[in-house]
């Protein structure tokens, strides 16, 4: 793996841009730049500043500059049977650990091996004003104050520019088993939440029409146990097809139309929503292709106890994130000017302003 430190130029970079006021584009791999509101200011790339700084397989934790390609932190984690429980998407061949934390995606195994925030230890960034900062540690029982370090993940760079990241990795299961049904959506929505309530090896649920897809993972006994347990027919070709999801490659995400994406309650019943509709995280995560008012859209998932993003295509100079409530919006902007007082680090990626 390359193994570069062009830390002190970014810090260069960052600072000068503070002083002229210049706003600036933060990028890694590029894989993600469907996401968010239209990007502005002079382009800062990241994916020279690669190289694992440390890997020590029996602490569980590997630390990693932000450049670094996605793919080869895998790979090196496969060596030793590891990997990062999330299953981050790439999108693409050079995404990069930056951006996968600045984007804050997570895969088909969210809901039972947690999400990119519950996997970061601590970060190490450049600020607004170019200065670096150093949150968090490289231990899992790391609690000391406030935990800036969870702060980055899904900033998409609003609040620092990534420099370093240590992640808690996890032993990659013994076996795989992927069991399909046939059945409707309401049966389906029912049956993922029953089982999510049971002690099953469970490591992705996703439904899409009359097919409802269960992967377990673990020990030998207990997934072959669990097989017997479901039922179902085995899927032969599930890795590939899992891949498929992760990376948005099943024909289903083929389309021109806006892709929302909608979370919510797990156990809520299918919405009345036009358009197409995939569901994932054992019904936590729902993909929709769909043209309608986003007004309309949106309220119908609050209603439900959730909130729609609009993960890709339509009008990226709108209201992409669900927009925030008062205390939020104020919250939030405190931050902003705290890491970033005079807002130059991916200005309006996610706000309109700020």
């Amino acid at each position: 793996m390359t193994s570069s430190d062009i830390s002190a130029e970014l810090r260069s970079t960052v600072a000068d841009a503070f002083e002229q006021g210049a706003a600036l584009e933060i990028q890694g791999g590029g894989t993600k730049q469907f996401y968010g509101r239209r990007p502005a200011g002079s382009l800062l790339r990241v994916q020279d500043h690669q190289g694992i700084v440390n890997y020590e397989p029996t602490e569980l934790v590997v630390s990693v500059r932000s450049g670094t390609r996605l793919s080869e932190l895998q790979q090196i984690l496969a060596e030793a049977n590891q990997m990062l429980g999330f299953e981050a998407p790439a999108f693409g061949a050079e995404a990069t650990v930056g951006g996968m934390v600045a984007c804050g995606f997570s895969g088909p195994a969210r809901p039972y091996r947690g999400a990119v925030r519950d996997a970061v230890l601590g970060v190490q960034i450049i600020n607004g004003r170019g200065q670096q900062l150093r949150f968090g540690g490289e231990v899992i029982k790391n609690v000391a104050g406030y935990d800036a370090a969870r702060l980055m993940v899904g900033a998409m760079g609003t609040l620092g520019v990534l420099l370093q990241v240590s992640l808690k990795v996890l032993p990659a299961p013994e076996v795989m088993m992927t069991r399909t049904f046939e059945m409707t959506e309401v049966l389906a929505l029912k049956q993922m939440n029953v089982w999510a309530g049971r002690p099953l090896p469970l490591s992705a649920c996703s439904f899409y029409a009359g097919r409802l897809s269960v992967r377990l993972g673990g020990s030998g006994e207990a997934v072959l146990a669990a097989g017997r347990e479901i039922g179902g027919d085995e899927e032969h070709d599930a890795m590939t097809w899992w891949e498929s999801l992760r990376e948005q490659t099943l024909p289903f995400f083929a389309r021109k139309e806006p892709l929302w994406r909608l979370s919510v309650p797990p156990a809520t019943e299918p919405m009345n929503l036009p358009g197409d509709c995939l569901i994932d995280w054992g019904g936590a995560q729902r993909w929709l292709f769909c043209e309608h008012s986003v007004d309309v859209l949106r309220q119908v998932v609050r209603d439900v106890g959730g909130h729609a993003t609009l993960f890709r295509g339509g009008n990226r100079d709108g209201e992409i994130f669900e927009p925030l409530q008062s205390v939020q919006s104020r919250l939030q902007q405190e931050l902003k000017k705290a890491f970033d007082p005079r807002s130059i680090l991916n200005p309006g990626r996610m706000v309109e302003g700020w």
